[in-house]
């Protein structure tokens, strides 16, 4: 989800946590077995705040959706953004696990959900930050934010124009689609727009001082002033398409999205969460896990709207502690609050394991059940066998 630049940097599908139940194929019908899952998963923002509360993990119906914003915010996303990101219900599935495992250590809860919807700059956040979990009204429909998926939604906006020429979309495109193992999305940034991989992380804004080129601070200036401030995103785009006389290159369409919609460095462009930050879900320092494994959960777009304007919503507070409190970020969520994991019960159907979370000098032991123990929310002791993207090429969203 968003929150990618200014405030945060988001199939080949991340693992989704499994439901709690198991139903045995002799009795029931795979049909009937699917018909007893979906009615077990989380459907309204009601029964998932239960389920916040009681600290459980359960599946989530993919007609819930969730947004991180600042408190107090009457609408989804600032009210200058044409479009809001979300998070997918894979993500309020691993927020669940997060809360169960780490609830006795609220920051780990709060600054893991922002780092999981794609926010950069977590070491220092200080913005007072809800997650929203809702329901779409009739007829909105959540869209992928494939970066062609961005210019289908501009040509349908203003028509087709000149302004987003199909060769510079191509070279974007490909740019990002030819990742080697180890390279990731914000080597990809830079390579498109000449800013510096260390200061983006460090929350340096884009200019000439961190290698910038001139193609992308031409697109920003032409835009004009971010939805975050005092800017608003059609007029973003309708600024860059009229008032923009530089070269329309791959480097003029990463900068006028960074700028009008949120799609910051940490953005995938294929619907995919990331983050540098270490994974919350598996075992090790940021600095020893793969690029694959930095993926995180599934990204939307929706228009933004109000709160009211939604068929039902409800508010969850994160707590999120002290800038000293954050050193799992780097060196992982396992390292602290969570060092004793090994499985205790295993069946044909589930496998479980516990972790120590809590304080130093409190434990508190509680079981997660996965179809796997590589997917426990406690960390992944057998990380390698994560399921990952195949390429590595995903909020605003913030979701």
């Amino acid at each position: 989800m968003g929150r990618k630049h200014s405030r945060a940097g988001r199939g080949p599908l991340l693992v989704l946590l499994a439901c709690a139940l198991a139903v045995p194929s002799a009795t029931l019908s795979d049909s009937s077995a699917a018909a007893q899952t979906q009615a077990d998963c989380i459907s309204t923002p009601l029964e998932y705040r239960t389920a916040w509360e009681q600290r459980e993990v359960r599946c989530v119906s993919p007609s819930l959706f969730g947004t991180t914003h600042a408190r107090g915010s009457a609408s989804l996303y600032p009210s200058g953004f044409w479009y809001a990101w979300a998070g997918s219900s894979t993500n309020l599935e691993r927020y669940l696990a997060l809360r169960n495992a780490y609830g006795d250590n609220p920051p780990k809860v709060g600054i893991g959900i922002l780092s999981y919807a794609g926010y950069p700059g977590l070491n220092d956040w200080s913005v007072p930050t809800n997650l929203a979990v809702y329901t779409l009204p009739v007829g909105v429909q959540a869209l992928v934010p494939s970066f062609e998926t961005w210019f289908r939604l501009l040509d349908e906006e203003f028509g087709t124009s000149a302004a987003y020429p199909l060769s510079a979309q191509t070279d974007l495109v490909v740019a990002y689609s030819r990742l080697a193992p180890h390279e990731d999305v914000v080597g990809v940034f830079e390579a498109v727009t000449g800013c510096k991989r260390a200061a983006l992380l460090k929350g340096k804004d884009p200019s000439v001082d961190i290698g910038c080129n001139a193609s992308f601070r031409g697109a920003l200036a032409a835009a004009g002033p971010s939805p975050y401030t005092t800017g608003e995103s059609k007029s973003c785009f309708q600024n860059f398409a009229s008032g923009y006389n530089g070269p329309r290159d791959a480097a003029a369409m990463r900068a006028v999205l960074f700028q009008c919609q949120d799609v910051g460095f940490l953005n995938t462009g294929v619907g995919l969460g990331y983050n540098t930050y270490a994974n919350p879900f598996v075992c090790k320092p940021a600095s020893k896990q793969s690029v694959r494994q930095k993926y995180t959960g599934r990204e939307f777009i929706l228009p933004n709207m109000n709160f009211d304007a939604l068929p039902s919503q409800i508010d969850i507070e994160l707590e999120l502690g002290e800038p000293s409190e954050r050193g799992f970020l780097e060196t992982g969520y396992c390292s602290t609050g969570c060092k004793h994991l090994r499985p205790f019960k295993k069946s044909a159907d589930h496998r479980a394991c516990h972790c120590a979370s809590g304080s130093a000098g409190r434990r508190s032991f509680r079981s997660i059940s996965t179809q796997d123990r590589s997917l426990s929310a406690c960390g992944a002791r057998h990380e390698d066998r994560i399921t990952q993207p195949r390429r590595a090429s995903r909020r605003p969203g913030t979701g």
